[in-house]
């Protein structure tokens, strides 16, 4: 089982990245596929949800608007386009899989973590 980000980098504020997390080695049907980030200084933080078997979504309040996860199931990847960026969103960004049955936002709910991708938004 493997989860795969990429997409991270320097970016200037206001601008937009898309992040990518490629998964293998088990079905999404049977999970959720999960972003968090660990701002420096702060606890690790689900930010959003997205359901492997309808697509389904979920975000916190505080990136409502400017983050939008998508899925493509043909490729096994799962996006994060983030817009507007603002110096608060640098961080280390992670993807993980929960099963269905486990709440999407909670870092005990998930069964497999990627290494993370870190975006660093410079004014």
């Amino acid at each position: 089982v493997q989860l795969v980000e990429s997409g991270g980098g320097l970016v200037l504020t206001g601008g937009s990245v898309r992040l990518s997390c490629a998964a293998s080695g088990f079905s999404f049907d049977d999970y959720s596929i999960n972003w968090f980030r660990r701002v420096p200084g702060k606890e690790r933080q689900g930010i959003s949800c997205i359901s492997g078997r309808d697509g389904s979504t979920y975000y916190i309040d505080a990136v409502k608007g400017r983050f939008t996860i998508s899925r493509d199931e043909a490729k096994n990847t799962v996006y994060l386009q983030i817009d507007n960026l603002k110096p608060e969103d640098t961080a280390q960004y992670y993807c993980a899989a929960a099963p269905h049955h486990r709440a999407c936002w909670y870092e005990w709910a998930q069964e497999y973590w990627g290494l993370g991708t870190s975006i660093v938004v410079s004014s």
